[in-house]
């Protein structure tokens, strides 16, 4: 299915499902949309993230101890896919939720939960040639991640086998937000477009919105994930969740103050 990326940046939003309950998600994510997000990456929770800080591996425990499954997630999808019909939708896991479920009846049930496409973050372009086909079928996008580690012909290989867009890791590590943005996510982005005219959205660690502009000027998208989880985990207890995302990521897409300031200063000095 074609994902829908109009805007510039587009913004990819990541939300642990389950976390706090199925129900929250669900608010959470429609919140999520309505404040601006382009797509959301629609986390399956695991017992060993071994990708993720610890943010992340907070909410997948809490996640799992609610007993959310791959089920429940694809079924959340056809929920959100019901209310919103152009927002992109990317299940976010590792590959042993989809192993143990079946690789085939996981793509034929995301095609008919309305996914466009997923992202499997443990599971290496040259080991997912199964996965490629099964997915090719049935039209769904395959996201790959891009790291800075990487060298050119195996970005180039990651670049041919990605669809919808390709996801370049902003730095090495596992997630979590960071102060400042890694200098060498430009230099990345750059070597991928070398190799493909999809769009190239950055992440791991953008948490505000000097982070997210700046990161605008080079990448095609932004990916923001673990500074969600947190606002999750942070208002869950009082219910208000869905509104303090909703918020976070309208004032993310805000210029800052010294951006207001840096225009100011090209206008005035055009004068």
């Amino acid at each position: 299915m074609a994902i829908h990326l109009s805007s510039h940046p587009f913004l990819v939003v990541y939300v642990t499902c389950g976390d706090p309950n199925l129900a929250a998600s669900k608010d959470i994510i429609l919140s999520a949309i309505a404040a601006g997000a382009d797509v959301i990456e629609l986390g399956v929770p695991f017992s060993d993230p071994v990708a993720d800080g610890p943010v992340i591996q907070r909410a997948s425990e809490r996640a799992l101890a609610n007993h959310t499954k791959l089920s429940d997630v694809l079924q959340l999808a056809e929920e959100i896919r019901n209310a919103e019909s152009r927002v992109g939708l990317i299940v976010f896991s590792y590959y042993n939720p989809v192993l143990r479920y079946g690789l085939e009846r996981f793509c034929d049930d995301a095609r008919a939960a309305g996914v466009d496409g997923a992202l499997i973050t443990d599971l290496t372009v040259e080991e997912a040639g199964d996965y490629i086909a099964a997915m090719r079928k049935r039209d769904l996008a395959t996201v790959f991640l891009a790291a800075p580690t990487s060298t050119d012909p195996r970005l180039k290989r990651i670049a041919a086998a990605s669809r919808g867009f390709v996801y370049a890791v902003s730095r090495t590590g596992v997630t979590g937000t960071q102060q400042k943005l890694a200098e060498d996510a430009g230099v990345l982005v750059r070597r991928v477009k070398k190799f493909t005219k999809l769009p190239v959205a950055v992440g791991f660690g953008i948490s505000n919105s000097e982070q997210f502009h700046a990161a605008g000027k080079f990448a095609d998208g932004i990916v923001v994930g673990s500074a969600i989880v947190q606002t999750i985990e942070q208002n869950a207890a009082t219910g208000h969740a869905a509104k303090a995302v909703g918020d976070f990521i309208r004032g993310l897409k805000k210029p800052s103050a010294q951006q207001k300031q840096s225009a100011f200063g090209t206008q005035h000095s055009a004068k």
